[in-house]
């Protein structure tokens, strides 16, 4: 990563691709296409003329989108230079499904392993390019089929994922997409690492789009082309390296990973721990998720500002509730989103602060088992599909960020997959992990309930709710980029 240039540009709307602003949720109808690249030169031309939606404000907003995106096996299928590609990050390049190791991390095990995926396990199954559609109700299919005519001279299909709309419930019933990181577009937040002692809601800019600063000051490795491979200056020239034309800036890593829920099954086994009592079914369930099913948190709603946040339904932190008695410490919510700071809370001075990063305040230390928030948050842009009881139901996960192993892939494997998550043991996402015993045999099935006096409360059993159907990992070009690699052969 290169330290952050006093330069700074103004941020062009026109050219980020509208996913990264908006979530169109009056953009109720979506489908998501998985094309594989057969013709590179007819593909570039289709990509060069598709009506790619931006992220400018409109006085009257779109009644359609359509936003395209590239895995590493996409870019070579569309004749792109290998160095150029070398200039992504790793993760981006190897791919989700790339060895049983990253498997393991992301907790895709069992009836979740690449080997069972329906599409994205294999070099075969891999999609090249991801194209997704929204429109209003009614208009998805004309629309649509307008917007991909003569796609099929260049590109084959893979996969449709369809979407539902359940009117911002997830299928387990919960109500969905409340809490989402605030980004700071105005680019107030200083280009430095800044220890900061509350948690905030408000991101760097340079956390979700490739060529700004992140939380780090820094800015995150791209593919910086020398000027003489882009004549015509269609890219931007990158802050941190003015001779350099910035492939990555504007763009975005876009994770997909379709995650099918047995939504039957989840419910069932509420019921059976419950004794068929449904109040203590309902209790159990917002338990495990850590707010009510209509979105409130079992936090409740302290008096707290917080920078960033301006939902009622997500001014809390768990600075107050360190033991877990009002929300679980492995409740999903917490997991993966735990809302602290940089530091453990305590009082102002340096003789505190030393205490607290020495190690020798032991609240404090108990309290800083859990990597600082501000660095692995996520935009979540997801979309259920189906419609419980009656099809196979479950969610189109969709995530964006600027550093797939520091965010996506941190949260997935350290907080919702990890057994040792805040020093619990042997416990993983009571919703979506996988459950399954480890290597040495210790079992993973268990989430509890801390109480004021006595034993915890422990629930034991728990099966695997939430099972992985596909997933990989995306670049989202600027629309510049996407004109760039569209116009020509990219080659040295």
């Amino acid at each position: 990563m290169a330290e952050a240039a006093m330069t700074v540009q103004p941020v062009d709307y026109d050219d980020i691709q509208g996913l990264v602003r908006f979530g169109y949720p009056r953009l109720k109808q979506a489908c998501f296409l998985l094309l594989r690249v057969t013709h590179p030169e007819a593909a570039r031309a289709w990509i060069a003329q598709a009506p790619v939606t931006s992220a400018t404000k409109l006085e009257s907003p779109p009644e359609t989108a359509l936003h395209i995106a590239f895995t590493s096996a996409g870019l070579r299928a569309l004749e792109v230079a290998e160095d150029i590609i070398e200039g992504f990050s790793s993760e981006f390049i190897v791919g989700m499904s790339s060895d049983s190791s990253r498997a393991r991390r992301l907790g895709d095990l069992g009836d979740s392993d690449p080997g069972c995926w329906q599409w994205g396990g294999s070099p075969a199954e891999m999609p090249h390019v991801l194209v997704m559609l929204y429109a209003m109700p009614g208009g998805l299919a004309e629309w649509g089929s307008k917007a991909m005519s003569q796609a099929e001279e260049g590109f084959e299909q893979l996969a449709l994922l369809t979407t539902s709309d359940l009117d911002g419930v997830e299928p387990f019933g919960f109500a969905d997409g409340i809490s989402e990181p605030t980004i700071d577009w105005e680019r107030e937040r200083p280009a430095r690492d800044v220890e900061l002692s509350d948690y905030t809601n408000r991101s760097c800019l340079g956390e979700y789009l490739l060529g700004y600063p992140n939380e780090y000051g820094e800015y995150t490795d791209r593919p910086l082309l020398d000027g003489l491979r882009d004549p015509d200056a269609i890219l931007a020239r990158a802050e941190d390296a003015p001779e350099r034309a910035d492939l990555g800036r504007n763009g975005s890593y876009l994770v997909l990973r379709q995650l099918k829920q047995n939504v039957a099954d989840f419910w069932r086994f509420i019921d059976e721990q419950a004794q068929g009592d449904p109040v203590r079914g309902k209790q159990l369930a917002e338990e495990m998720v850590g707010r009510t099913m209509e979105g409130e948190p079992l936090m409740g709603h302290p008096e707290e500002a917080i920078d960033g946040e301006s939902d009622p339904r997500n001014t809390f932190t768990y600075r107050s509730d360190t033991k877990g008695l009002r929300c679980p410490i492995g409740a999903h919510i917490r997991r993966s989103n735990p809302r602290n700071a940089d530091l453990p809370p305590g009082e102002p001075g340096f003789i505190s602060w030393a205490a607290r990063t020495l190690g020798f305040d032991a609240e404090g230390l108990a309290n800083d088992l859990v990597s600082s928030t501000r660095f692995h948050r996520l935009l979540r842009r997801g979309r259920e599909y189906g419609v419980p009881p009656h099809e196979e139901t479950g969610l189109h996960f969709i995530c964006l960020g600027a550093n797939i192993a520091r965010q996506f892939e941190f949260v997935q494997s350290a907080w919702l997959s990890g057994v040792r998550f805040a020093g619990l043991s042997n416990e993983s996402d009571p919703l979506i992990g996988n459950h399954l015993p480890r290597e040495d045999g210790t079992t993973t099935d268990t989430f509890s309930m801390p109480v004021a006096s006595g034993p915890d409360r422990r629930v034991c059993g728990l099966r695997q709710f939430v099972t992985v159907q596909g997933g990989a990992y995306f670049f989202l070009p600027s629309r510049r980029a996407l004109r760039y690699l569209s116009k020509v052969k990219v080659q040295p």
